[in-house]
């Protein structure tokens, strides 16, 4: 009898680019990837952060190093790529909300949020793509949310943007499964973060929330960190076309 040896969590001598990587859940996941020994590349549109999180995870013996990238400029996704390209690793952190009723959000908002939540997505994961095709596979993984599954109250256009983010990720997986890229996606309920702040100062919302949330509490950066290495690393080499919800059984009914 031949005892099965579980495959490795680690990351070394692997090339992760995170998008939205200098603040709240892309964050986290730049974090959880250094540590399990990738070399991080994290971009971001807010430069004033992106400098002093890079010398704070090297300060600390990571191999991090930042870049400002706007994903709605599909030119500067281009360029990007055809600069720091090609990566084992993709994590799509970047998005935005905004959060209001159907019948109050406008054609700004709404090309706004599909910009950087669908348009962008799509986009980063095709260049990530290109590259990963010349390395013979790689790891895509989008941060879509539950409202990728679900709908809910405000937000209407938040949802329509996550639901394509949901669909791309199965279709591309499809598609490039023969080049052995592998596209998944995290679907997050509600984290403690600088895109959830105005909503969280709601106690009324705060209670509606964790009155969905099964096992009654709101979600921490910790609890996205496991599912992307796992997602990166050998450890879900057949897992490709799914999402793992980190919601506390929100959408379990």
């Amino acid at each position: 009898m031949s005892i099965p040896k579980t495959p490795s969590f680690r990351l070394d001598n692997k090339k992760a680019l995170v998008v939205g990587g200098s603040q709240g859940i892309g964050l986290a996941c730049t974090s959880a990837l250094a540590e399990a020994g990738a070399k991080v590349m994290m971009c971001s549109r807010n430069t004033g952060k992106i400098a002093s999180v890079v010398a704070e995870f090297n300060a600390l013996g990571f191999k991090v190093s930042g870049y400002k990238l706007d994903v709605s400029s599909v030119q500067e996704i281009k360029n990007f790529f055809q600069e720091f390209g090609p990566f084992n690793i993709l994590v799509n952190s970047a998005g935005m909300a905004r959060h209001t009723s159907a019948f109050e959000a406008n054609d700004a908002d709404f090309d706004r949020v599909m910009d950087v939540n669908a348009r962008g997505a799509y986009f980063v994961a095709t260049e990530a793509a290109r590259g990963m095709v010349e390395l013979g596979g790689g790891s895509i993984i989008q941060i879509s949310s539950q409202m990728g599954l679900v709908g809910g109250l405000d937000r209407t256009v938040y949802c329509a943007s996550k639901h394509a983010v949901e669909g791309m990720t199965k279709a591309m997986a499809i598609e490039w499964a023969d080049t052995k890229i592998r596209v998944n996606s995290i679907c997050p309920t509600f984290i403690k973060t600088e895109l959830t702040r105005d909503t969280l100062k709601d106690h009324d919302k705060v209670a509606w929330i964790k009155s969905k949330i099964k096992l009654g509490r709101l979600g921490k950066l910790e609890d996205i960190m496991g599912a992307v290495v796992f997602l990166a690393s050998d450890a879900s080499s057949l897992v490709t076309g799914t999402n793992i919800v980190i919601d506390g059984g929100w959408t379990a009914g």
